[in-house]
């Protein structure tokens, strides 16, 4: 096949434009470098009035808001999902993975919650604190100067607390508690756990000309068309450009490898583009690659040589290893002191919760070494696909039919809207080796590139943790006059632990260490094996925490960003 090769040489290409590769295109570009941006999805800008986005019914959308190439519906502006038409993955015997892909400029920056939690002291020496897993080469006041730049820069609400592992930030003003959670605040308090603001990265205050400020309409997860959420595209990508850095975008483009020469340092990239399926080639200085931490690791090991024959920069043979995600678990109650609202102020807030929970326990005297943090949800948000009331769940408590339609639809809901509350626990689950993924060789996708295979199991520890949520949860809801819905998930249930992969928090696969035999990169992201190729994204995470991982993407990615910039400045690479 003839391979259209670009005459340009860019001094940086970078692969992917979610968290780790919006923050890179910002800081070189910024920098002055000559920036190429390969994105696999189409070019997407939530102030297009073309785009379904903020501020429209669901009574608009043809399909009442439910999604076609959405797994969140159409309301979620992250396209793709866990399953994309013609891009397989696939399994061990006997094991779970769902990998969650969104192929789009911004990438997953579209779809999550915006919850932005800094690691804390403890969280870099995991191995240290309880003897699993293995520390990181690096510790939190390495990365602190970087979380607070990108405070300063990207914008987070909050407030400065003091505790040991939640560390402190720049923020914003926190919007108020809404009612369903005034009632969380007061049964949580019962059961010793701590109750504080959220911090997240909508803007309740203006910080520069770019973005406006947050006007709770409470539909963040839809992008938001003013800017006032973070999401990589329009909060970093289109900055960089309008600042008049050298930023080329191409989209549709799916990576294939990355090119070397005989002397096995990266020249670039090959991509097959979407639109007329031919593969071309960019040419590059230096390779960055920030695709996800499971793209980025399928692209190295696709990338073979003669001189990289285990797949780019895996001579240590651990890359795809150690993959894990957060742990997560739910629970939903009703609570019946909030039956027959009267709605008398915005109640939609910012889209997501207004308080969260960091953990809070000793694990010390706990049967599992890693804690987790509470995500609050319920209230009066609009309605739409999928809205419904569990008749089933109604009868048990009320022995009345609840819902159906017509005027006993509208008074029960009336009656029973936003009377439900719920719980989420997010944790950290422990980095093994056994839990990787690898190239399978018998599989490709439509664009003829060997897919993944998955190869993972939670551990009883992981176990042992989604019951103590479980636990937890039930006594809350019962200390704020709630009844549970439905049954308590049980061992045989994995106590409603979900499924690898579920919690979209996947990291590890392309770890950093000081060791090249046991790491695939150096502490500051570049491979051990190729100088100029570098990982922004989650694949270098030692170990996850019991907090979301994108605040701890961006600050890296601008630390590695700046040894970029010095090593470019000193002719190392």
């Amino acid at each position: 096949m003839q391979i259209k090769e670009s005459s340009e040489v860019y001094d940086v290409i970078i692969v992917g434009s979610g968290a780790g590769g919006g923050m890179a295109t910002k800081q070189l570009a910024d920098a002055g470098l000559n920036v190429a941006v390969v994105e696999a999805g189409p070019f997407f800008d939530p102030a297009d009035p073309k785009t379904m986005t903020q501020l429209k019914w669901p009574y608009e959308s043809p399909r009442r808001g439910a999604g076609t190439d959405r797994a969140f519906g159409e309301w979620d502006m992250a396209y793709g999902g866990w399953e994309i038409e013609g891009e397989p993955y696939t399994h061990a015997e006997g094991t779970e993975f769902h990998w969650f892909r969104s192929h789009m400029l911004g990438g997953r920056t579209n779809h999550w919650g915006r919850i932005s939690l800094r690691f804390g002291p403890k969280d870099f020496k995991g191995k240290t604190r309880d003897g699993h897993g293995d520390d990181w080469p690096i510790g939190y006041e390495d990365v602190k100067p970087y979380y607070d730049k990108v405070d300063k820069l990207i914008g987070v609400f909050g407030t400065n607390e003091g505790l040991e592992n939640d560390p402190d930030g720049f923020f914003l003003p926190p919007p108020k508690p809404r009612l369903h959670e005034l009632f969380y605040i007061e049964g949580a308090k019962k059961s010793g756990v701590p109750v504080y603001p959220s911090r997240m990265s909508m803007l309740t205050k203006k910080i520069n000309n770019d973005r406006g400020v947050c006007f709770y309409c409470g539909q963040c997860g839809r992008s938001c068309s003013v800017y006032a959420d973070f999401s990589a595209g329009s909060c970093l990508i289109f900055p960089a450009q309008k600042n008049g850095g050298k930023v080329k975008i191409f989209v549709n483009s799916v990576v294939r490898e990355v090119t070397t020469n005989e002397e096995g340092k990266a020249t670039g990239v090959s991509y097959i583009s979407k639109d007329d399926r031919k593969e071309y080639k960019l040419k590059g200085k230096v390779v960055v690659l920030a695709a996800s931490a499971c793209s980025s690791a399928r692209i190295l090991l696709n990338s073979k040589s003669k001189q990289h024959p285990n797949g780019l920069g895996n001579s240590s043979d651990v890359m795809g290893k150690y993959l894990h995600d957060s742990t997560g678990a739910s629970r939903a109650g009703f609570i019946p002191a909030l039956m027959n609202r009267k709605v008398s102020y915005n109640e939609d807030g910012v889209g997501g919760m207004h308080v969260y929970s960091p953990w809070w326990g000793d694990n010390s005297k706990l049967d599992f070494p890693r804690g987790y943090h509470i995500e609050i949800w319920g209230g009066m948000g609009q309605p739409n696909y999928g809205f419904a009331m569990n008749p089933n769940e109604f009868n048990k408590f009320f022995g009345l039919p609840v819902g159906g339609y017509g005027d006993s639809l509208r008074e029960d809901v009336k009656k029973y809207y936003g009377s439900v509350v719920g719980m989420s626990g997010r944790g950290e689950g422990v980095a093994r080796k056994e839990n990787y993924c690898e190239i399978d060789p018998t599989t490709v996708d439509q664009f003829g590139i060997p897919v993944l295979k998955f190869n993972y199991k939670w551990s009883d520890l992981e176990v042992k943790q989604a019951k103590h949520m479980q636990d937890t949860f039930e006594e809350i809801l019962h200390n704020m006059g709630g009844e549970p819905l439905g049954d308590k998930p049980d061992k045989d249930q994995n106590y409603g632990l979900l499924a690898p992969g579920k919690i979209i928090h996947e990291v590890g696969t392309t770890r950093m260490g000081d060791d090249p035999k046991t790491s695939v990169t150096n502490k500051f992201q570049q491979l051990h094996d190729v100088d100029n190729v570098f990982i922004v994204d989650a694949g270098p995470f030692v170990s996850q925490a019991d907090k979301n991982c994108t605040w701890t993407i961006m600050a890296l990615s601008w630390r590695a960003s700046d040894y970029i910039i010095e090593q470019l400045k000193q002719q190392n690479i």
